[in-house]
């Protein structure tokens, strides 16, 4: 998969991502390469070819109560991108993407088949909105030091439910009052209501790739569009920070892509 020339990161671009948790590379991946992941993406939407998450499954606020309810049988994410199609997994492995993972981790690169390895979609109207929340609330490694992989398919807002996160966070140390029983920050608490006013909406083109810590607070509104919103995620950790034995973190094998 042909990308921009540049070999890696510099140094000020890991000094942001150290800094703010997160660190986005604009136009990373090729035109042609995005279309061909959206008509995949598509044609196994169009099919509900398996395995599919939908949102009446994950009970949000505003979700559709069952899959026969209206809009139950609304696509959230389709799993198993990795082993789901080459366009998925050619982007996965893709060397200068490993490269960059590889400064930022400072060894050898695994990604995780247990946690994203999906299409994340968000369509209107049942497309419900997810809380602010770390990713590390529901991985079990024994370290907090996993990078997720963004890549849009097509150009993300905060009106059609983009990213928004909370610079430096990951860096934050959380009291356990702050947080819910499902790990969300509870938006009644000041303190919460404090960094809820610092969160930074991204806005993304098609082809834009964003980095961001496994501990960095991050949320996503629904989108008010009649368009639906795609996105390829894909997570990775150092190789010497394996998923701990018998945890969900460890139920699918991980792939080592540094050679």
């Amino acid at each position: 998969m042909p990308t921009n020339t540049t070999p890696a990161l510099s140094a000020a671009q890991c000094n942001a991502f150290e800094k703010d948790g997160y660190l986005i590379l604009p136009r990373m991946v090729p035109t042609a390469d995005c279309q061909l992941m959206i008509a995949t993406t598509n044609a196994h939407l169009a099919q509900a070819v398996a395995p599919l998450e939908y949102e009446s499954e994950v009970g949000y606020a505003g979700a559709p109560k069952s899959l026969d309810s209206v809009g139950g049988r609304t696509a959230r994410r389709l799993r198993n991108a990795y082993q789901r199609d080459d366009s998925y997994r050619a982007w996965a492995s893709n060397p200068q993407l490993v490269a960059m993972l590889e400064q930022l981790l400072g060894e050898p690169v695994c990604v995780t088949l247990s946690h994203h390895n999906c299409v994340m979609t968000k369509h209107p109207h049942f497309g419900t909105a997810t809380g602010w929340h770390r990713d590390i609330r529901y991985w079990s490694f024994p370290r907090n030091e996993l990078i997720s992989v963004w890549l849009a398919l097509d150009s993300e807002n905060e009106n059609n439910g983009g990213l928004r996160f909370i610079p430096g966070s990951h860096r934050l140390d959380m009291k356990p009052e702050q947080m819910d029983e499902l790990d969300f920050l509870r938006p009644e608490v000041a303190e919460n209501q404090a960094l809820f006013a610092q969160g930074k909406a991204m806005e993304l083109q098609q082809g834009d790739v964003v980095f961001f810590h496994s501990g960095l607070f991050h949320a996503a509104g629904r989108n008010n569009t009649e368009a639906v919103k795609e996105s390829v995620v894909f997570a990775y950790h150092g190789q010497s920070n394996q998923p701990l034995p018998g945890s969900r973190s460890a139920a699918a094998p991980d792939i080592l892509l540094s050679h």
